[in-house]
């Protein structure tokens, strides 16, 4: 494939009202965060390589080890320099920062995601019960790389919960599911989702209650999902095995009360102010 440039680092206008929205809702979508002609460009790299690394090894996500939720395949760019390049847009990365309110963001990995068609809905859950940062500047972007009808296993999202004690910290599961449920229907808690084009993103916090349901289309939905922390997070004390295990993972050769710096987590954005 021909090599073509692209500007990265070309900032996306993140407005007042924007930040605003997305601190009061804990999500948010923000339309053409990466352009036709990028995702055009870096679609088909960043879904063959999930798709060959699929062929060596399961990457298919089950809850309980039952139904299959979606594939998923993290750190790609680890595997290919242009999809680092895309991984690493400043771009990105500045929208994070400008949304938490923070001067400048570290990545903790990316992961692609693909669910096939018949993929069952992923159930409630917050991100941050696995990440061992001890910090709630913590955002997931989740982009679009091909157009995402809400039947297609499209995201949802409780608004406001990232500021709600109401959930309790439990791994993702069919009861924390009915859990969960409970909570936002006796709290009558706004539930949204959103129709995405190639190029759109949501943006949420880890603190975020968030969900998506089945795909029950025929199309696959291909999402590529970077998460980012504030520069200057340090590393949790794991409390779970999962928070132990993404340590190791992401966070290798750090321990408890560490800067979160790991030659994994390099600092993708840093306000000049």
């Amino acid at each position: 494939m021909e090599t073509i440039a692209f500007d990265l680092s070309k900032p996306y206008s993140v407005g007042v009202e924007q930040s605003a929205q997305y601190r009061h809702d804990g999500h948010i979508l923000l339309p053409g965060v990466a352009s036709a002609e990028e995702i055009e460009y870096y679609r088909p790299m960043i879904v063959g390589l999930i798709d060959e690394l699929a062929k060596s090894r399961d990457l298919q996500v089950r809850v309980d080890g039952t139904k299959p939720l979606f594939i998923q395949a993290t750190n790609l760019w680890q595997k290919s320099e242009e999809i680092r390049e895309f991984v690493f847009a400043g771009r990105f990365a500045r929208i994070a920062a400008e949304l938490m309110g923070v001067n400048g963001v570290r990545l903790y990995h990316d992961r692609g995601l693909i669910k096939e068609p018949g993929g069952y809905a992923t159930p409630w859950h917050k991100d941050h019960y696995s990440w061992p940062l001890a910090t709630h500047h913590t955002v997931k972007m989740w982009l679009a790389l091909s157009d995402i009808q809400v039947e297609m296993g499209a995201m949802r999202f409780a608004t406001g919960t990232h500021r709600s004690g109401s959930f309790p910290e439990v791994r993702m599961s069919y009861d924390s599911q009915e859990l969960f449920d409970r909570i936002i229907r006796d709290h009558k808690i706004p539930v949204v989702s959103y129709s995405m084009k190639a190029g759109d993103a949501t943006f949420h916090s880890g603190e975020t209650l968030h969900a998506a349901l089945a795909n029950t289309s025929t199309k696959r939905r291909e999402v590529i999902a970077i998460i980012y922390y504030a520069d200057g997070t340090r590393v949790m004390e794991p409390n779970h095995d999962h928070r132990r295990l993404d340590m190791q993972e992401y966070l290798p050769g750090l321990k408890a009360g560490d800067l979160a710096a790991s030659a994994l987590n390099p600092l993708l954005y840093e306000s000049a102010h």
